[in-house]
């Protein structure tokens, strides 16, 4: 390797840090431009969380909504390296990684994404269950195995959040649990759902009061132990037994971001440019949950995936335009609309002027992820095993 390759260093490999990786390797480098490509992240597979709660139905395996990341790169010439970054010296431009090597580089994408800061109330971080990672829907699933397997009549769930998150969960593990199933969403606001166009919130609130979820609005989590819950509503505070808490409130930005010199909001979100590019550091970019980003309409875009992909396209191109020396290109961020899964064989879809529930959202949501999913390669062989399961289900039933 000649001293004059360029390295790019991807921090993160979610929709944002994976995508932008694979339409690096993608564009059309000349040989002596042809940079070196690293990503970095702590698990050894790519989530396609918008599926995750497929996990929790057994409707999807993990395989398919979780591919390693060593599969997904075959053929790219990207390096992946499975570790946890433990600093980031932007003056020196070197990343550490805890037990392993130094990697320096000449351009730095932040991709790494959130976590759920379950230390809000007390008692959150012991007792309550985050729901953001392939390795909380398993401890999830171990937690609900046991509940199932035990003689309790009922299995008291109280899920903290009427957001996608919290509506997604509810709805799916109300389908699991079926009659046994005594499932609580609580929300700090006056409605569920408070950025979500009104067709899928009205599509939502009926799939939730049709499996019997109770939903307590304009309510706060006081305290969690281990078989209590303790909410306040208007000023008095109750304390109900449950057996399992799930919290999908909120997104923090991880330590080692959080301890950049970087301009960052309240959040501590690192300000971007509309190219995707950090203030006064043009060779970092940011995006997704870390990055505080406004495109080029002036308009701010939100932390979600149909986000994350479209700012992996941009940064991706304006990564190869400034070692090419092409002009870069200014984010125009587009609303593609909005899916939701609200059980088992059931979803609400609002796009481009198109709204459907039920089933046949439930089909083209499962398409949309389907044609979404980061290679080719990928995309057959869960679209193959889609068509072929339920043919195997249905022959292995009769038998």
């Amino acid at each position: 390797m000649t001293k004059e390759t360029t390295r790019i260093a991807i921090l993160g490999g979610g929709f944002g840090g994976l995508y932008t990786a694979l339409r690096l390797s993608q564009l059309p480098w000349e040989s002596q431009q042809k940079p070196e490509i690293v990503l970095v992240d702590q698990s050894d597979r790519f989530l396609f969380s918008p599926l995750l709660y497929e996990l929790l139905t057994g409707e999807l395996q993990t395989w398919e909504i979780a591919p390693p990341f060593a599969e997904l790169l075959q053929g790219t010439g990207v390096r992946f390296y499975q570790a946890v970054v433990s600093g980031i010296d932007i003056d020196q431009q070197r990343i550490q990684l805890q037990d392993g090597p130094e990697i320096p580089y000449d351009k730095l994408v932040l991709s790494l994404g959130g976590e759920t800061p379950l230390d809000m109330v007390p008692g959150g971080t012991s007792y309550a269950h985050a729901f953001r990672t392939v390795t909380d829907a398993y401890r999830l699933e171990e937690r609900l195995r046991i509940l199932e397997e035990s003689d309790a009549e009922k299995i008291r769930v109280a899920i903290v959040g009427a957001g996608y998150s919290g509506v997604e969960l509810a709805c799916k593990l109300a389908d699991r649990l079926g009659n046994r199933g005594r499932l609580r969403l609580i929300e700090i606001s006056e409605q569920i759902l408070r950025t979500s166009p009104d067709f899928n919130r009205e599509a939502a609130q009926k799939a939730l009061e049709a499996r019997g979820v109770f939903i307590d609005l304009d309510t706060k989590v006081e305290a969690i132990t281990s078989d209590t819950i303790s909410l306040e509503y208007k000023n008095q505070v109750d304390t109900i037994p449950v057996d399992l808490v799930i919290w999908t409130v909120g997104t923090r930005v991880a330590p080692v971001v959080r301890s950049l010199p970087l301009k960052q909001n309240q959040r501590n979100q690192i300000t971007t440019t509309s190219t995707l590019q950090v203030l006064d550091h043009p060779e970092i970019f940011a995006l997704g949950d870390l990055a505080d980003c406004y495109d080029a309409d002036g308009q701010q875009v939100p932390a979600t995936a149909q986000a994350a992909l479209q700012q992996a396209d941009y940064t991706a191109w304006n990564i190869w335009a400034s070692i090419t020396q092409r002009p870069l290109l200014p984010l125009h961020y587009q609303k593609l609309g909005e899916m939701m899964a609200l059980g088992i064989d059931n979803a609400t879809l609002t796009s481009l002027g198109i709204k459907l529930d039920g089933s046949l959202a439930y089909i083209a949501r499962r398409l949309t992820y389907l044609y979404r999913m980061p290679t080719l390669d990928h995309q057959l062989k869960v679209g193959f095993n889609w068509l072929v399961r339920p043919i195997i289900e249905t022959i292995s039933q009769s038998i």
